[in-house]
């Protein structure tokens, strides 16, 4: 089950690049992207990509949003996020239908509505929800019609109908799940080909599925407390990677990058177009 046993303080933003059939991951906090067996150190907070072609990355971090160079280790900067405002970094993120990306901030310290929701969209950078204190569950529903996100500390999942031209928000968000006095939070989320949520949920020791509906039909468990973040991958994209955290943890297994077999089928992630 352990797919790389590399601890991360904070682990998120697992994605499957479907063109090099391999998973990408951030350790937040320790300032790194990852890929088994090899790791890229950043001077800045480092938190979620989407993938532009086989060779670049969209990268997010505490300052905008850059074009990775896999090979070269080298980032170009295409946009600001935040630049000004040293409190906060980004967050989730994940690219939608229409090669768009969407990325959220918080603080630091997760200083209460200190971030935002943002869509970066061929070129323009536009915020979509402020007051966000954790941003996470970033994914959108497979025919385009919903996208999904929470802000941790409320326990709701929300649902977002998109225009089908362009896929910019249509209308106000609406409460989809309600999770109310749970002793976990929701955290990272995706959606599978047939229309199913799966979220992870921090302090729960696993991932979650939902159906269109919105309801629980099946949970897989992890040995690491503090799962993140679920994606989709290998081959068929029928595996289930789960990213962890082992900040103020000292568990064999907290932090650690998790796969295992399941019997659905993923979405593959979006190509963004810059």
């Amino acid at each position: 089950m352990i797919f790389d046993d590399s601890t991360c303080t904070l682990g998120e933003g697992p994605l499957w690049h479907p063109e090099r059939d391999e998973l990408f991951w951030f350790d937040v906090l320790s300032k790194r992207l990852h890929t088994k067996g090899t790791h890229w150190q950043f001077s800045r907070y480092v938190s979620a990509a989407g993938w532009i072609d086989r060779d670049r990355l969209l990268m997010a971090d505490s300052i905008g949003l850059h074009v990775f160079d896999i090979a070269s280790g080298t980032a170009d900067q295409v946009a600001e996020l935040e630049i000004d405002n040293p409190v906060t970094r980004s967050n989730d993120g994940r690219a939608d239908p229409w090669g768009g990306f969407w990325i959220g901030t918080m603080g630091l310290n997760a200083e209460p509505r200190a971030g935002a929701i943002y869509r970066y969209y061929r070129g323009e950078l536009r915020q979509l929800y402020p007051d966000i204190t954790i941003n996470n569950a970033i994914c959108f529903a497979p025919d385009g019609g919903h996208a999904y996100f929470t802000d941790t500390p409320t326990k709701k999942i929300m649902r977002q109908r998109l225009t089908p031209r362009d896929g910019w928000p249509e209308g106000d968000p609406e409460v989809w799940l309600d999770f109310g006095t749970t002793d976990w939070g929701p955290d990272g989320a995706v959606v599978d080909a047939a229309g199913n949520f799966w979220n992870a949920q921090w302090n729960a020791n696993r991932v979650a599925c939902y159906a269109p509906d919105g309801t629980l039909t099946q949970t897989v468990a992890f040995p690491a407390a503090q799962t993140t973040c679920p994606a989709f991958g290998g081959t068929g994209l029928r595996t289930l990677f789960c990213t962890s955290a082992a900040d103020g943890l000292n568990g064999p297994d907290d932090g650690k990058t998790f796969a295992t077999a399941v019997d659905t089928v993923g979405q593959a992630e979006h190509q963004v177009i810059l």
